[in-house]
């Protein structure tokens, strides 16, 4: 028999009874769908969050302490800006960061505090969207003043310009000076859910820690690269200038990461929930395939005279073989194809939706899809065999004189 007769006969069969092809199908459709929409939504976050960071730059470096320990200072962020020292490094932003509350009228929320200089605006990309940024004359003074996130605006005066506007942190009076501009994304861990003031009042007015020689300490310097490539040549200026102001002779107790190890970090967690969540969602299409080993046994019990015939007219087993695990393969084929355009209907539907106060981004590719259908066929063929040798194990005359 030829392969186009083969398929032919194996649509016609399936096409006997509608109801039961149909229930069969829609289970792998449903897996199918359900691996889909699941990678693309888990891939669409990854893309958001990676692009997220590398908007804030690929030649940013961060310091931070080695251990809990309070060992990093604001005379160590000035010393990294000496040319002599370190001619690879552009800029310097230190920051310290404490939670608090935050009241203004009525309205409250709880979130982050960062004690920042003037250069953190463009070392780490945070342009103002309205009123100005924190200046040097306010970090001088100590000034109680305060630069919204977006977000943490929107919560505290909804539509209305908070500039001039005043809060209290920690119970202490504050005036907004200005507000940032969105960077997106929700939830505590935004960059939009946050608020600046002069690094000094956040020492003195809200959070003080020193170092053991009594210096103000800061958690994080961020260093600009004046190049991209220069990042190792940074590195290496960073950590002699460090060790000498440290007097450090065997291990550091400070440590510099890039943004590039932050991304590559990022990219290969994300890929693993990626991967975790197609798995869990490829449960649904191993239960289609069980659905689909069940048609083709209650198949071949029906078909046994069938079976029958076609051996006493010189059917051989690899034939009958042949046949079954076509339908089994057609079956598992058809809905994949369906599942995979129900697939992309989700993903399309869910792209730029906000549920539950969760922003969905999703990203469809074609290798998602074929990954899919290829793992339906295969289960169409996994499940499809054992019913395929069963039916071709049937001796002519049995199966002739099954009722």
């Amino acid at each position: 028999m030829s392969p186009l007769m083969v398929v032919w006969t194996a649509l016609s069969s399936l096409g006997a009874n509608k109801l039961r092809t149909g229930l069969a199908l829609l289970g792998v459709v449903i897996g199918v769908a359900a691996v889909i929409s699941t990678m693309s939504v888990g891939r669409g976050a990854q893309q958001a969050i990676t692009a997220n960071i590398e908007a804030l730059g690929t030649n940013l470096l961060f310091i931070r302490p080695d251990s809990g320990a309070a060992t990093l200072t604001l005379e160590d962020a000035s010393a990294l800006l000496d040319p002599t020292l370190a001619s690879s490094v552009a800029g310097v932003a230190p920051e310290t960061s404490t939670s608090a509350q935050l009241v203004a009228g009525n309205e409250n929320t709880f979130t982050q505090v960062r004690g920042v200089t003037p250069e953190y605006e463009l070392v780490r990309n945070f342009p103002v969207a309205s009123g100005q940024f924190i200046s040097q004359f306010l970090v001088e003074n100590r000034s109680e003043v305060v630069v919204l996130g977006s977000q943490v605006a929107e919560t505290l005066f909804g539509f209305r310009d908070p500039v001039g506007q005043t809060l209290r942190i920690n119970g202490r009076l504050f005036i907004v000076i200005g507000v940032l501009e969105s960077k997106g994304g929700s939830g505590l861990g935004s960059q939009d859910n946050q608020v600046l003031v002069p690094i000094t009042t956040a020492y003195y007015r809200l959070a003080s820690q020193r170092t053991t020689q009594g210096e103000i300490s800061v958690q994080t310097i961020n260093v600009q690269v004046r190049d991209g490539g220069d990042i190792d040549d940074a590195i290496r200026e960073i950590s002699t200038v460090l060790r000498l102001r440290h007097r450090i002779t065997d291990q550091d107790d400070f440590t510099v990461s890039s943004q590039e190890e932050t991304i590559e970090t990022l990219e290969e967690t994300q890929e693993t929930f990626v991967i975790f969540l197609g798995a869990i969602a490829g449960i649904s299409l191993l239960v289609g395939g069980i659905g689909i080993m069940n048609i083709m046994l209650m198949s071949v019990t029906e078909r046994t005279r069938e079976i029958g015939i076609r051996k006493a007219m010189g059917a051989k087993r690899r034939d009958i073989q042949f046949q079954f695990v076509t339908e089994a393969t057609l079956l598992s084929l058809g809905g994949g194809g369906v599942g995979v355009l129900l697939g992309l209907a989700v993903s399309l539907l869910l792209d730029g939706r906000s549920l539950g106060g969760q922003n969905f981004q999703t990203a469809f590719s074609g290798d998602i899809a074929f990954l899919a259908l290829g793992v339906s066929a295969a289960i169409g063929l996994f499940f499809g065999i054992y019913p395929a040798v069963r039916a071709s194990r049937l001796h002519p005359i049995d199966a002739l004189r099954y009722e």
